[in-house]
Formats: structure tokens, sequence, C-alpha cells
């Protein structure tokens, strides 16, 4: 195929489409421009000329769609490149190169999509378009230890009456409809069939169907009773620098402020919920240093959340662990959760004896990449004649959907995280929108606690009950409750992914029955 200033426009033109399509996700929230970006998208698919080089043309068509989609929301992911001068020469390269990657995916759906385009029958192509493109956006969420970051149905994530819908069939099911919804206008411009238009009914009233729903499940929820919590809790927000990992930083000045924060009140019982790795240089074995300075400030009613560095020797050496752990206030180790999901090159550095070769090493630590921890496990414990137990999410692990644990009986999800590797960024913003869809996918409250970051509490419904915005330094309160009732999607998970694609493939099949009739 020549290389000509058609092309060029053409390609220009996917870039644009991708890219536009970026603002319709947090912080901007504009879902309305999807309807126009999706759908411009497939009429363009749709009118491209089969011919002996088509194949490569959807795929490259997929591939700038998705570079300009990635590139204008990923771009955060290099301001964590700047914090370390061994890094720096990478952020060209994680400029282009991870949106390039990422694009892959929307390529290789457009590819197979070519496949099954049939001009003659536009709601079918849609479908097919839809169930593929939400295929693969199921796989780019798992393979190579998944990266489910972006997908398009986080643009509804101010819509809490349309999103309601996920506590009963959870996200990957949502955007996969959500393609379908915003591939709709493409239907009437197309199809010269009155058949075709008037099935496209159906799908409004698929999106009439989660309106009503999340009205009925958000009035059914304000209507229960209040309830105090047997603790309160208190959520603290702080902006200390990442300038710690690089430094030798006064641990115990950090540790003054975080108390200070705090601001314990004797004989009230109350669980402090701290961020993620404020002491990297203290294990949690160490933490015992530390005793007098709690037992001066907490008492017995007391008891922390906090992230930190565990060391373990194992048969085969010492491995490290980035750790949720509980403490009283003699800084003695009630509980803990080692994380599982480690964010490449962050926590872990891949081929790590060839890399650290040339001076790379893993951003969080100075020793050696973390290893990650077996199973996520609900922890449970009694506090003082009381039960606390809840889902323990580390930071990146926020953002993947119905595979947070097997053990469905918990109560709350408490994430805790360190958001000052996106900077000043939209990052952050994109990182909070996972806090609410799974919040109520779990039909749980959601604690979040974030240096540099943004923390809240979030209920069931995925409402901000309380909330410190970005690099925003104080503490939130939370003592009141609500009866929480299992949601669907936390009982099956994504297993009910296969419902939906059933449910795909039988309208596929019935659509295109319906237009040869």
């Amino acid at each position: 195929m020549n290389f000509n200033i058609y092309n060029l426009k053409n390609n220009f033109y996917l870039i644009f489409l991708g890219t536009i399509s970026s603002f319709s996700l947090p912080p901007y929230n504009h879902f309305i421009i999807n309807f126009f970006t999706f759908s411009l998208f497939f009429i363009y698919l749709f009118q491209i000329n089969k011919n002996s080089d088509a194949k490569i043309i959807y795929f490259k068509n997929g591939w700038l769609f998705g570079f300009g989609y990635f590139i204008s929301n990923l771009y955060w992911i290099s301001i964590s490149l700047t914090f370390d001068k061994n890094f720096n020469f990478l952020i060209p390269f994680s400029i282009i190169l991870v949106p390039a990657f990422m694009a892959l995916f929307y390529g290789i759906a457009i590819y197979i999509f070519s496949y099954f385009l049939n001009k003659k029958k536009v709601i079918y192509s849609v479908l097919i378009f839809s169930l593929i493109f939400g295929l693969v956006e199921i796989i780019r969420g798992y393979i190579l230890s998944g990266f489910p970051w972006n997908l398009i149905s986080y643009s509804f994530s101010e819509e809490i009456y349309f999103i309601q819908v996920l506590s009963l069939i959870g996200t990957y099911s949502f955007n996969l409809i959500c393609i379908t919804l915003f591939t709709i206008p493409s239907i009437i411009i197309l199809s010269k069939s009155r058949t075709e238009i008037i099935a496209c009914l159906f799908f409004i009233l698929i999106g009439a169907f989660f309106l009503i729903f999340g009205h009925n499940k958000i009035k059914n929820f304000n209507e229960k009773e209040i309830f105090l919590n047997n603790y309160k809790f208190s959520i603290l927000s702080s902006n200390i620098s990442l300038d710690r990992y690089y430094s030798n930083s006064n641990e115990e000045e950090i540790i003054n402020e975080l108390i200070f924060l705090s601001n314990p009140v004797k004989n009230e019982k109350t669980i402090f919920v701290w961020p993620e790795g404020l002491f990297p240089e203290t294990d949690l074995n160490d933490l015992q240093k530390y005793r007098s300075k709690f037992l001066e400030t907490f008492d017995e009613n007391h008891y922390i959340i906090l992230g930190i560095n565990n060391s373990k020797r194992l048969d085969n050496g010492i491995k490290y662990f980035n750790t949720l752990a509980v403490i009283n206030n003699k800084a003695e180790i009630l509980a803990s959760y080692d994380k599982n999901k480690l964010v490449p090159f962050g926590e872990f550095l891949p081929f790590e004896n060839i890399l650290k070769k040339i001076g790379l090493k893993s951003l969080t630590n100075n020793y050696q990449s973390y290893s990650s921890g077996n199973k996520r496990e609900i922890i449970n414990i009694g506090l003082n004649g009381s039960e606390l137990n809840f889902l323990p999410l580390i930071c990146y692990e926020l953002i993947y959907s119905g595979e947070l644990s097997r053990n469905n009986n918990f109560n709350y999800i408490i994430n805790i995280s360190e958001d000052g590797w996106f900077g000043n960024s939209i990052g952050p913003h994109q990182h909070f929108t996972h806090a609410i869809f799974r919040s109520i996918e779990n039909g749980k409250y959601l604690i979040r606690s974030a240096n540099n970051g943004i923390s809240a509490v979030i209920n069931p419904i995925g409402k901000v009950i309380s909330k410190m915005n970005l690099n925003e330094i104080g503490k939130l309160v939370f003592k009141h409750n609500k009866n929480q009732e299992k949601t669907i999607f936390l009982l099956f998970g994504n297993k009910i992914i296969i419902f939906i694609i059933l449910i795909y493939i039988l309208l596929i099949f019935s659509f295109n029955r319906l237009k040869n009739e």
C-alpha cells in the first residue's frame, strides 16, 4: 500500500478519534463523546474496501485508534520514571511504547472482527464488533499479569444510577454492553433496513433498564437504617514526599506527622488507616523499635492499619514483600497480608538478573524486587471485644474486577495506596474511579487511604461519603454504617461474563435471522 497524503489523513483521523475518546474518562467524564467516536470508528471500518491487504489494514486501523486512546490517557506512567535518574532514559520509550503495546489489543480485536464483518447486516456486525472488542478487553485484564486500566466503561463513573448494574454483571460485562451502546448511532446511519433500526430500541431499553434498576437500588439502600460501627475508622490522607525512597529520610519525623494527623482520643475505639509504604527503611519485623512512641500516644482501644516492607527468610534466601499489617498500640502485629499483584518496574524488575547489570532496579526499594504473596485472605481479627473483617487491597490491586477473593465473607474493602508516582496528573483520578466500581460490584464500604492521592470512604452504592482530594492533608472519620447485602457479582464474580457472552451469541443469531426474513 503506497504511503500518501490520503493515508496520512486517515491515520491522523483514527488517532484523533482515539484521543478524543480519552476525554470520556476521569477526570473529564464526558461519556457522550463515545457515542460519536465509537460510531465514527465503526463507520470507518465498515466502509473499507476489501482487497488483498484488507486484513492488515483492519489491524492497523484498530492499532491507530488504540494508540490515540492510550497515549492520551496513560502518559502519566512516564512520571514515575522521573524520580530515579537511572530510569530517565526510559521516559521517551514509556510515553510511546506502553501505548503502542496496549494498542496491539485493539489492533487484534479489529483484525478478528474483519473476518466476521458483513456489510449487508449492520446490527449483526455491531454485535460481533462489540463481542470481540469486549472479549479482547477481558484478555487485556489477565494476560501478562493483566492491566485492565481505562476500560471504556469507566467513562460512566459519575453516572451513579447507570452503573448500579455492576452489582449484577461486573465491570467486564458492563464494558461489553457499553461498547454496543456507544456504537448504536452507526446502525441508524448505515442501515437501510427499518427492522434493524427498530431493533436499536432493544439496546435503548437495556440502557433504560440500567437506570430503573439503579434508581430502585439506590432508593432501597437510602431507606436502610443507619447504625454506629463498633469502632470508628480514622482514615489518613498525607502528602509525604517520594524523596524518602531515594535519600535517608527521617522516619521518626514521618511517624510524628502521622500521629499528629491521627490525633487519637484516649479510650475511644478507633481503627487508624495509614497509607502505603511510608517507612521504606523499616521492616515489619523491626517495627518494635517504635514501640515506646506508639505506647505514648495510643491506648488499648486503638489499632493501626498500615503499609510496610516485610522480609522473610525462606529456603531460597531472603524475599521482600509489600505488606499491609494490622498492629496494636504496642506495635505488635495482629495480622498481615502480602501484596499479590505487583507493578512491573515499580515493585519488581522483569528479567532482573539481566537488567540489574546495567544499573536498573525496581523503583520502590533499594535491595531487590518484591515477591508476590501467594493468595489474598480476608483479614478477620478480634479487637477488644469486637470483630473486624475486611478485604485488603494494596494500591494497584484495586483495578482488578472479579478476582479479589474467593471468600465473600467480609464487611469492608480497605485500600492503602501511594499515588505520588502519578504526579499531579489524571492518573490518581483514574485510579480512584476503580474504587467506586469495586464498591458497587461487591456491595461493600470501601475505605481508601492514599499518600499523595485521593483518600475517601465510599458506600456500597458507589457514593463518596467523604473525600480528601489530591495532595490534600487531613483525615476522614467513618463511624456510621448500614446493613450490607451480598451482590450477585460478589457471589459469582466473572463467571457472569459467560452468561453475557451467551446472550450476545443468541442475539447475533437472532438478529441475523431476522434480517434474512
